[in-house]
């Protein structure tokens, strides 16, 4: 998707440890006009699907979720990555290592949410080493439900994310691949 391309080349920054900080417009600061055309884009690509939820994992999934849930006029789940109060009754859970936070997540979704007749579509805004989306397809998994693929908004295709996922038979739609990075120069290389 060339305009997330640019974006990422204009505002991105990449930090040492293979980081892409794209906080402005992506995960901290949110450009909801971007997330529109990034909710059309994932429409259009998962439009013959019969999605009935979207599931991604807290937080910064959660705005790119809800935006792409307009266009299939459907609901989120998020995925929440500690146990709360309100979550009473039965879970699903997962662990889940971030590769940004460097830590393990149990990620729980109530089973009220998630349940054999649902056909989803996970949405996450970074794809690195596939821990989440692996997480996530655990969660459906569980559940009974039929998960259609993944949307993802950035992948690191220089990590094994990517590739451990898409082996594992779940189909991956990345608006965006980064082939390359470097922290030295700033230089970000898109796949075609």
């Amino acid at each position: 998707m060339q305009l997330l391309k640019e974006r990422i080349q204009k505002d991105g920054k990449v930090k040492e440890g293979n980081v892409l900080k794209v906080d402005s417009f992506l995960n901290h600061q949110m450009d909801v006009k971007l997330f529109v055309e990034l909710g059309k884009e994932f429409k259009e690509r998962f439009k013959d699907c019969n999605i009935n939820k979207i599931l991604t994992i807290e937080a910064s999934g959660i705005g790119v979720a809800c935006i792409v849930a307009q266009y299939f006029e459907v609901p989120v789940v998020f995925a929440k990555k500690n146990q709360t109060k309100n979550i009473a009754g039965d879970t699903y859970t997962s662990k889940v290592e971030s590769f940004t936070h460097g830590k393990v997540y149990d990620i729980i979704v109530s089973k009220q949410f998630l349940g054999p007749e649902d056909k989803v579509l996970i949405i996450d805004d970074f794809l690195a080493n596939g821990a989440a989306l692996l997480g996530l397809t655990k969660l459906i998994k569980d559940s009974g439900a039929s998960l259609v693929g993944a949307g993802i908004v950035i992948e690191k295709g220089f990590q094994e994310g990517g590739k451990i996922v898409r082996e594992s038979g779940v189909r991956v739609e990345s608006l965006a691949i980064v082939e390359s990075m470097d922290p030295k120069t700033g230089e970000i290389v898109f796949r075609d």
